[in-house]
């Protein structure tokens, strides 16, 4: 699999990156509960074949259940041949507010001493903040914080994972967070507009959310009334695809890795025909000019909210 180094930090990652979210809690659609994830021995084999094929790229949390484990157990004696991210537990409060400056920067500490000792490993490749939004980024508790865990050698780069192009653009300007993940898709394109930005200040790239939660694919369909938009959007993109001799995933994948400023795409994975679809859809060609012509976003994008249409049950 096609390899590149993210951003300026020296570290080489896959096209691919594995989305550790799936396997270690319940999530998307028709995920309820732990009986519909994969048992451990499951995953571990799953975290395996992925290295073996290639992937050499894994993303998880903090707030990601057991993710951090099965990863640490996968690869207890295989630490040089993986790029583990991991994100920081959430810093505000339910009302929104940072703590003191110095419960911050012990929630930070505690929060990558936790990770590291589920993962079983002395350092991670790259510590991202978890829903960095503008006045995190730009804490300086915060950022002095991360800027001393790489000085300590406790993760070799510091990230962002963000939502808005504000706040990407904040992160990429700071001249401090190494690494952004953030949200593009065929649905919602807004975050193009900083990729030039990211690639010329050296900032490695790396995009979520390429299918939605899985709303491109299969489970796009037969949506309730509050969606009939969306899915008619959606089906415009599967046809499309359809019509070239694609799935609507592959289409949906595949346009997000001929991006050439983004250097890996997140795909959540927790079964191994997604993972086989991955790697197929990385060995596929660029999109052709009609799919490429065909990559209409949203015309509202604002209404893309996947947590708000959770909270409103239209999920």
């Amino acid at each position: 699999m096609k390899r590149s180094v993210l951003g300026n930090t020296g570290i080489e990652v896959s096209q691919i990156a594995f989305g550790g979210v799936e396997i270690g809690l319940p999530y998307g659609p028709g995920i309820h509960s732990e009986k519909d994830m994969l048992q451990e021995t499951e995953a571990i084999a799953l975290l395996l074949q992925a290295l073996d094929k290639g992937v050499n790229f894994f993303d998880t949390a903090r707030m990601y259940g057991k993710s951090e484990e099965l990863i640490g157990k996968a690869f207890r004696h295989r630490r040089e041949e993986v790029v583990i991210c991991t994100k920081c537990q959430h810093l505000k409060n339910s009302a929104g507010e940072l703590p003191d400056d110095k419960t911050l920067a012990h929630i930070i500490r505690g929060s990558l001493e936790e990770s590291l000792v589920a993962l079983g490993m002395d350092y991670v490749d790259v510590l991202m903040l978890h829903q960095a939004d503008l006045s995190i980024l730009k804490n300086e508790t915060v950022c002095r914080t991360f800027e001393d865990l790489k000085k300590q050698g406790l993760t070799k780069s510091i990230g962002a994972s963000t939502y808005t192009v504000k706040e990407s653009e904040t992160a990429i300007n700071s001249g401090l967070w190494e690494v952004i993940q953030l949200p593009f898709n065929l649905l919602d394109q807004r975050q193009a507009e900083i990729f030039d930005l990211g690639a010329k200040k050296g900032v490695g790239m790396v995009v979520r959310s390429v299918l939605m939660r899985g709303m491109l694919s299969d489970r796009g369909k037969n949506l309730k009334a509050p969606l009939a938009a969306i899915e008619h959007h959606i089906s415009q993109y599967a046809n499309l695809a359809a019509k070239e001799g694609m799935t609507l995933p592959e289409y949906a994948t595949r346009y997000v890795l001929d991006q050439d400023k983004i250097t890996s795409v997140l795909v959540g994975i927790d079964k191994p025909v997604y993972l086989e679809n991955a790697l197929e859809t990385a060995g596929l060609p660029a999109l052709n000019k009609k799919l490429l012509a065909g990559a209409i976003p949203f015309p509202d994008p604002e209404f893309i909210n996947i947590p708000y249409w959770d909270r409103m049950g239209w999920l």
